[in-house]
């Protein structure tokens, strides 16, 4: 069987935190932020909205969306960083609010790169015949773990979720070829103690290296070239590092999603977010082959070559 995606949904909180807003609380500027990281606003959960919350929307909109309901789900993976709670799990949470009472539960911990992992955890089980629906959720509360007083970090994360219904697709269809890595000895650079501590030269570095180097790898996997793809779906971390991977397919600005100037990075649901932005506004049609990449914590990467459509 083909593993594609049946169904996408998504949760953005209401409140707006513009880069004028942050000047206000810090020692930065909007031209500063702007031209850093090409961010210039992002969504800040309230209080009373935590990471399981967020994902339980977005998940309820893929259900819909997939034609099913959550007693046909058999297993949900939930990519984030910023859990409610160490456990029980974001993925038993909602896996009680949603009614798929049959499905088997456990969150990922990949970082920005948890929803290339979630997928191709996902396919295995797919490709396999012993899953027929898998719900993923990409979600983030990063507002909570966020130092504030750090300008660096601050001004370059928001909150959000993006899901996806997976299941067997028609031939041709859905996931091609993926790249997944990890190098541990990067872990130093990113990671949180109490709040998020970020060394961004060293990881602007690794990202555009392994950004490029990834996108390659899955479609010579995938037996294609460059020319052949339709759409680039980054993760939206850094306008400049975005910018690398796009280069180095060799593909012009309108092929690429770009969705970190309003959400800022949303992490484990930047690229589901992303691409749901994209197909609302008809710029992914089907049979187009949609390259997905990302990078995070860890350090992990993870890239997927797919062929849009059910």
């Amino acid at each position: 069987m083909n593993a594609g995606i049946l169904g996408m949904g998504r949760y953005l909180p209401d409140k707006v935190v513009t880069n004028a807003d942050l000047e206000k609380i810090m020692d930065t500027s909007d031209e500063w932020i702007r031209t850093r990281t090409g961010i210039e606003e992002r969504r800040i959960a309230d209080d009373h909205v935590d990471t399981s919350d967020m994902a339980y929307e977005a998940a309820s909109q893929a259900i819909k969306e997939a034609g099913i309901s959550g007693e046909d789900i058999d297993l949900i993976l939930v990519a984030t960083v910023t859990p409610d709670q160490p456990f029980p799990s974001v993925a038993c949470m909602i896996q009680e609010k949603l009614g798929a009472m049959r499905a088997a539960a456990m969150d990922i911990s990949a970082a920005c790169a948890g929803f290339m992992y979630a997928m191709v955890t996902a396919q295995q089980f797919i490709n396999n015949g012993v899953y027929k629906h898998v719900l993923i959720v990409g979600v983030e509360k990063l507002s909570k773990i966020t130092d504030w007083e750090d300008r660096n970090t601050a001004v370059l994360f928001g909150d959000g979720a993006g899901a996806a219904v997976m299941g067997p697709v028609s031939d041709g269809r859905g996931i091609l070829s993926f790249d997944l890595g990890a190098d541990g000895t990067g872990g130093k650079h990113l990671y949180q103690k109490e709040k998020i501590v970020m060394n961004g030269r060293e990881v602007f570095k690794f990202a555009v290296r392994q950004m490029g180097e990834s996108c390659i790898n899955v479609l010579n996997k995938a037996g294609l070239k460059k020319e052949d793809v339709d759409f680039l779906i980054p993760h939206q971390a850094n306008i400049r590092i975005m910018e690398s991977a796009r280069e180095r397919l060799e593909l012009p600005v309108e092929k690429m999603s770009k969705t970190v100037h309003k959400y800022g990075n949303n992490s484990a649901a930047s690229i589901p977010i992303a691409m749901i932005e994209e197909k609302e506004a008809g710029r992914i049609k089907d049979d187009d082959l949609l390259v997905m990449v990302g990078f995070g914590g860890g350090l992990t990467w993870g890239a997927i070559a797919l062929r849009w459509g059910r």
